[in-house]
């Protein structure tokens, strides 16, 4: 649960702006979207494996 203490005088928006960046920080946005479906883990290691194809074949055309 995130706790984000309000300074007295302090606006409203800024402490929701603080909020959403903790909440951001956190992960839980992404970790929602990743439970609302069930991934078989061979299709997890393929997708980490595509991933890994396509960074590798940006650092090697930069490298060019």
């Amino acid at each position: 649960m995130l706790i984000i203490p309000v300074k007295d005088g302090e606006n409203i928006d800024r402490a929701l702006k603080r909020f959403k960046r903790k909440f951001d920080k956190t992960g839980g946005m992404r970790q929602l979207r990743s439970r609302k479906q069930f991934v078989k883990p061979s299709i997890r290691n393929r997708d980490k494996i595509k991933k890994a194809q396509y960074i590798q074949r940006l650092r090697d055309l930069e490298n060019q």
